[in-house]
């Protein structure tokens, strides 16, 4: 194996030598445990850890490493290394973290492709699917709805989710799999580049882990039995992995998130939303924010039945979300920022001897 076939190319060489870090391995991590993390190259997994440089000028979790994150290493014992630098990341799957309104969480860096999987027994929710649309087009990841169970359920149910599907979501591929039908698994492996790296998004139970297993021929996470209760696996992903398949692509499982949150989309929201997007041109206004003002195009094609209503409502829910973390991140910042001056204010005083 070699670094390319794990995602390595020209821009990471291209820092890695503008920044002097040739007296480092390379490697990428595959696994990230609190405060340790597995780490791969052409030549060994490591077990790593940071060097205190980085950990303690680090200003939140995404100054850490991530699952994807390629980094620069030292070996100082058999398996054993050192992480000196994270290389800049090329994409960053994110989501606002869960009870922290300031902060944000990385899923996955480095990520080509972003497989959305929904259940289509309880777990097909279209306003979901539109959320982790935008996390994918916020990266610049390129999403792929996988619609996993659907032997659960008949033919003309399956189509009518495709259908609906198509009409919230457009030109996204959309590709259906279940377990009675080796097909199914094949069309979606035709998806599947060497040296390309796929993440897996979706809620608990939906089947992301059984679509990691069934690729790599191999229980690399545990699935269980589904409850009747509630139509879940008993047991579930509980960390992010990047496993190597024998065609040379890369698929990271992650565990289900109850919450997707939106954070900063830069450019998500508009993407996901394309036809709002277009349809914003026409307003009267170029500030039109799509709620009371005469002359918008938005709400008169929800008025004509030309934009779905439950469209439009789950946009101004999801933008709400993202100015309040814009905001609330901006408010945070003053904050440290009048705290720093504070503190500069004390130290000059009592150097100066004034108390």
């Amino acid at each position: 194996m070699t670094l390319e076939d794990l995602g390595y190319h020209s821009a990471f060489e291209e820092y890695r030598q503008a920044h002097e870090l040739d007296g480092f391995a390379v490697g990428r991590v595959i696994a990230a445990h609190k405060d340790r993390y597995i780490v791969r190259n052409e030549a060994d997994e490591y077990d790593t850890e940071l060097i205190g440089n980085l950990r303690f000028t680090a200003e939140s979790r995404a100054d850490f490493p991530a699952v994807g994150d390629w980094v620069a290493i030292s070996e100082y014992d058999a398996g054993k290394a050192l992480i000196h630098a994270i290389y800049p990341r090329r994409s960053i799957i994110t989501r606002q973290a869960v009870g922290r309104s300031t902060e944000v969480q990385i899923i996955a860096t480095n990520i080509d492709y972003g497989w959305v999987v929904q259940a289509v027994d309880r777990d097909f929710n279209l306003n979901r699917l539109e959320r982790y649309l935008t996390i994918c087009h916020a990266a610049k990841v390129t999403p792929i709805i996988v619609l996993s169970k659907t032997d659960l359920i008949d033919a003309a149910e399956l189509e009518t989710l495709q259908l609906q599907i198509a009409d919230r979501v457009g030109q996204v591929k959309v590709i259906s799999v279940n377990n009675q039908s080796e097909e199914r698994y094949n069309e979606l492996r035709k998806e599947m580049q060497p040296g390309k790296t796929y993440c897996l998004l979706g809620s608990s139970g939906v089947g992301k882990s059984t679509l990691l297993n069934h690729f790599s021929g191999k229980e690399q996470m545990e699935t269980g039995a589904i409850s009747d209760s509630v139509n879940k696996g008993k047991h579930t992903t509980s960390h992010r992995e990047l496993v190597v398949l024998d065609n040379g692509s890369m698929l990271i499982d992650n565990p289900g998130m109850r919450e997707v949150g939106i954070a900063d989309t830069s450019g998500g929201l508009e993407m996901t939303f394309d036809d709002i997007t277009q349809l914003a041109l026409e307003c009267r206004f170029k500030d039109c924010t799509h709620l009371n003002e005469l002359g918008c195009a938005v709400l008169a094609a929800v008025n004509n039945g030309e934009l779905d209503k439950s469209v439009f409502d789950n946009y101004h829910k999801m933008l709400r979300e993202k100015m309040h973390f814009e905001s609330s991140v901006e408010e945070k910042r003053k904050k440290d920022k009048n705290f720093g001056k504070m503190i500069k204010e004390v130290k000059n005083a009592r150097k100066n001897n004034k108390y």
